[in-house]
């Protein structure tokens, strides 16, 4: 029995040393590490040895390892209970409790070239506009156009009762032709002598003053013949047939609207990259999808004291008529060349009284160093840092960042409303949707 034992001992060591160096040799695929193979093998052997000493020797040293395998137990069992015990559980909450993953949508931070723009709103203003009124009061006899005709210069419009003002006519006439034959007839009694110098000069005088009245009742009747001062669309028709007008009473309004101009305000700050010849761009609510080229025609000698602006003036082609006065107008300024800007989408900005800012996605190691909230990434590995940005111009969905960013970083431009500083996120790689057209308005 006791050869059998020391066999069996001797063939236990033998396997576990030949096991582990398979294993070292990766002959074996193990599940303990090679070096415990060995361990073990080098305990057989010296309970092997152990055995092939004297009883006297034998008892000390089996007392002395029983005794240090029970202090290992001992310490073993402390140092499972008091240090690996409380990380396990300390990782099974964390586990247990650690956020999920939340799904978001990440645009990279482009590098585009954007021109310095100056946006404000304005209002059409007609190149040339006025109210149609007459000078002289009468009753309307004729009316020679209809609500929203466009005329040219010099047409007649509204016709005036001048029926006294033509009897005058006849009669001044008439008087202007009895006085140059009374001059003539002076002229010549004053050659032959048979008359004073005095008597032509007479003469001269009544001819003159009835040559101005004819001339007075002329311009009376031209007044009361109402004719367009310059080519441009009428407005609506405010007199009828047969209507007395007061004078200076509204009877239509005229506008010139080709070219047509744009008056908009500026911050007083803008003067120094502002100048005239400018080019500017311009869209109207009432023609969507439609862009009009201008250029800054002047610029307002004095700046308002109620609101520190100033006001400039744009002009713009307008051959099919289609902006018309008074109409709001939204404009763009371009005051200087291109330069390179990192830009975002509109969506990936978070907006708060402290500060805007906005969600990067970076590895989750980078949180844990950061002393992030326990480092959890979950399967994708990554996390959120929010930082504080200062935002530029905006043009259409995108915005210009100034600082905060660099170009190629990932910023969350969907899912926000769900996520804090260090929150584990997975990417949504769906491709994002269109923008619209135009961005509907509150």
């Amino acid at each position: 029995m006791r050869r059998f034992t020391n066999w069996l001992l001797f063939l236990l060591a033998v396997a576990l040393a030949a096991l582990g160096a398979a294993a070292q040799l990766g002959f074996v695929h193990a599940p303990v590490p090679p070096l415990a193979f060995g361990a073990a093998a080098a305990v057989f052997v010296a309970l092997l040895v152990i055995r092939g000493l004297p009883l006297k020797v034998r008892r000390p040293i089996v007392f002395l390892i029983a005794l240090v395998l029970l202090v290992a137990l001992t310490g073993g069992l402390a140092y499972f209970q008091f240090v690996i015990k409380p990380v396990m559980v300390k990782g099974f909450i964390t586990a247990a409790f650690a956020p999920k993953p939340t799904t978001v949508t990440a645009e990279a931070v482009k590098t585009e070239k954007w021109s310095p723009e100056l946006t404000a709103i304005g209002t059409l203003r007609a190149y040339q506009g006025v109210v149609v009124a007459p000078q002289a009061a009468g009753v309307v006899t004729a009316k020679h156009f209809e609500s929203g005709d466009d005329v040219e210069a010099g047409a007649l419009l509204i016709n005036i009762d001048d029926s006294v003002e033509q009897a005058d006519l006849a009669n001044g006439l008439a008087q202007l032709k009895n006085a140059e034959a009374t001059l003539a007839r002076q002229k010549t009694l004053v050659i032959q002598g048979n008359t004073p110098q005095s008597t032509v000069d007479t003469a001269l005088a009544t001819r003159d003053s009835a040559a101005a009245t004819v001339e007075r009742t002329r311009a009376v009747i031209a007044q009361k013949a109402i004719k367009a001062p310059f080519a441009g669309r009428l407005g609506l028709r405010n007199v009828d047939i047969g209507q007395y007008v007061a004078i200076g009473a509204s009877l239509v309004t005229l506008q010139q609207l080709d070219p047509i101009y744009a008056d908009f305000p500026v911050p007083e700050e803008a003067l120094n990259s502002m100048a005239t010849g400018q080019a500017v761009k311009m869209t109207v609510d009432a023609i969507p999808g439609r862009s009009f080229e201008g250029k800054i025609e002047a610029i307002d000698a004095r700046v308002s004291a109620e609101s520190r602006n100033v006001t400039a003036r744009a002009v713009f082609a307008n051959p099919d008529r289609k902006l018309l006065p008074g109409m709001f107008a939204n404009l763009t300024v371009t005051t200087g060349e291109p330069a390179k800007v990192l830009t975002l989408p509109r969506t990936a900005i978070v907006y708060s009284l402290y500060g805007d800012d906005v969600f990067v996605v970076t590895a989750a190691p980078h949180a844990r160093e950061q002393g992030g909230l326990g480092g959890a990434s979950g399967p994708s590995g990554l996390i959120v840092e929010r930082r504080l940005v200062r935002v530029g111009a905006a043009r259409g969905e995108r915005v210009a960042i100034e600082d905060g960013l660099r170009a190629g970083e990932r910023v969350v431009t969907a899912g926000q409303i769900k996520l804090q500083a260090y929150s584990p996120v997975a990417l949504d790689e769906t491709p994002a949707l269109p923008a619209p057209a135009e961005t509907p308005r509150p």
